[in-house]
């Protein structure tokens, strides 16, 4: 795989032309630094000696307080420090600023200047594929299947002298120049510059216009392909070494640039390398009729809906605390892990101000984590409001916890196929679905519209016991709209659309090629340990019962 890489340049005024480095304070106590375009944004505030900067005009929902030195969360409040740096020098470019580089560099940046290659053999095939493209210009238009040259099985010897080499010796050497030059093998003088240009393989009127001038993307894999392994056989004569592959259709030698690097470090090591064809991507099941579709035995119906639970009424953020804390009378000289002062000095929280004293401090009465109770208050109000409590430091839960899923519908039955590994059972599958609409008041976003991608949604468990459990469990978890929230995709970067919401589901029914299939020996309990994460657990059961 190739992927395009550059480097970039500042201005000397900059934060990084000034070797200035803004970072925060992660959870384990080291500091990570900020992006470098996010740092720009910080220093330019910070020279310009604003007591704060929003960060949410970039994109992140923070403010960095310059008077304290700390980041605060705009949602959850929770306060993390910051240091500016001093020794951080990059080189700095004498004379006029030179352009953007990059490699592989883009059809339009041909101006760009070019970033040298080194001369081992992988190098020297995708600067060959590069150098071609490049230089077919109307030719590219005409790589057709039906109409490309077809490549010889073997590289003919260099015709002498004045004679006129076969159509497809000339179109194999001519396309493969740039490579051979580099090698050092010389081309007979009659063998055309590039015969892929030429008019042999070109419809009528295919060189003239600019719609016969197709950037790289007329390439498609059966080109590079071929390409390839034409280029493949010359570095074979040429003497380049090669990696031996075990193919399906027999051994034959294979570039390093075609067997990726593992192939190039197993052969360098003296292992075999086999290259076979990916196994299937099985995401559903066989088509299923409605009279093998079974309902599941100890559970009712087979379907369930979800609507927006209001928050429980008629108690203050204050009477609500009031039942899972203690009062701390002479607080150690520790840190608030919320607004990170010091317990016995008052709280640093600076948004509303909650109807509490800032100087109490409090104690969970589970766990045992010391906070203010200024700062508890201020994240119960940031929260959902539903009468829980989830300890920020150990995520100890106290009540019981509810999400923020958006309304939609639960399906689940038994279908009668088995998953790999659990070839003795059948299968449960569960049927999510649901549909876009409009953040409510809990949402990120309150009244925009949220997206809902990839619904329906199907999953899979095993029809075992332990299957049966995780069902019942994730039921409850449907009714507390814990499966789903509305976020920001870490798939597509999406904002505003439904999303996971940390309980991990199986969506590929016969194979596990994304590591969201089966077999996987661990993958219930690895789930029964997210779901009691989320305060669900074989006493919520008893809980939903009463």
């Amino acid at each position: 795989t190739i992927r395009p890489v550059r480097r970039s340049y500042y201005d000397p005024s900059s934060a990084p032309g000034k070797g200035v480095v803004w970072e925060w304070e992660n959870d384990s106590g080291s500091w990570t630094p900020y992006d470098m375009d996010v740092g720009i944004t910080i220093q330019r505030a910070y020279e310009k000696q604003h007591p704060w900067v929003d960060l949410s005009a970039i994109g992140f929902c923070y403010v960095i307080d310059f008077a304290t030195m700390g980041q605060i969360n705009r949602q959850t409040q929770r306060k993390r420090r910051i240091r500016r740096r001093l020794d951080m020098v990059y080189p700095l470019v004498s004379g006029t600023l030179p352009k953007s580089q990059s490699w592989p560099a883009s059809p339009g940046a041909a101006a760009a200047p070019p970033v040298p290659a080194c001369a081992c053999p992988q190098c020297l095939l995708v600067m060959s594929v590069k150098a071609t493209v490049s230089a077919a210009g109307p030719g590219t238009a005409t790589l057709q299947p039906r109409k490309a040259p077809p490549v010889p099985p073997t590289v003919p010897k260099a015709p002498a002298p004045g004679t006129k080499a076969p159509d497809g010796a000339a179109t194999v050497r001519g396309s493969l120049k740039p490579l051979a030059a580099q090698g050092g093998r010389r081309q007979a003088a009659s063998t055309p510059a590039l015969s892929l240009a030429g008019s042999t393989a070109s419809p009528s009127g295919a060189g003239n216009g600019k719609a016969s001038r197709p950037g790289l993307s007329t390439l498609n894999r059966s080109h590079l392909q071929r390409l390839a392994i034409a280029q493949s056989r010359v570095l074979i004569a040429s003497g380049v070494p090669t990696v031996p592959v075990k193919n399906l259709t027999g051994s034959s030698p294979v570039n390093p640039a075609l067997a990726g690097i593992t192939g190039i470090l197993m052969s360098a090591a003296g292992l075999p390398v086999c290259l076979t064809r990916p196994p299937k991507l099985v995401l559903h099941p066989p088509p299923v009729s409605k009279s093998e579709i079974q309902s599941i035995p100890g559970i009712s119906h087979t379907c369930r809906k979800t609507t927006k639970k209001q928050a429980k009424k008629g108690k203050t953020p204050e009477e609500v605390l009031k039942k899972y804390l203690q009062k701390v009378r002479h607080p150690l000289d520790e840190d608030c892990t919320i607004c990170m002062e010091r317990l016995s000095a008052p709280s640093g929280y600076k948004g509303p101000q909650p109807a509490v004293k800032p100087d109490l401090v409090g104690k969970l009465v589970k766990c045992g984590h010391v906070f203010h109770l200024h700062c508890l208050v201020a994240m119960y109000n940031n929260g959902n409001k539903d009468g829980s409590l989830q300890c920020p430091t150990c995520k100890t839960i106290y009540g019981v916890k509810t999400g923020t899923q958006p309304p939609g519908k639960m399906e689940y039955h038994i279908i009668p196929h088995a998953l790999p590994g659990h070839s003795e059972c059948k299968t449960i599958r569960i049927i999510y679905n649901i549909p876009p609409g409009v953040q409510g008041p809990e949402h990120p976003n309150p009244g925009k519209s949220f997206t809902a991608r990839g619904f329906p949604r199907h999953c899979y468990l095993p029809d075992s016991e332990k299957g049966r459990k995780v069902l019942k469990l994730l039921l409850v978890a449907w009714d507390r709209r814990l499966i789903f929230a509305i976020g920001t995709s870490s798939t597509t970067g999406e904002s505003d659309t439904v999303i996971w919401n940390e309980i991990h589901h199986k969506t590929e029914f016969g194979s596990n090629l994304t590591g969201h299939g089966y077999p996987d020996i661990n993958y219930l309990d690895n789930v029964l340990a997210e779901l009691a994460a989320q305060g669900i657990t074989e006493e919520s059961l008893a809980q939903e019962k009463d």
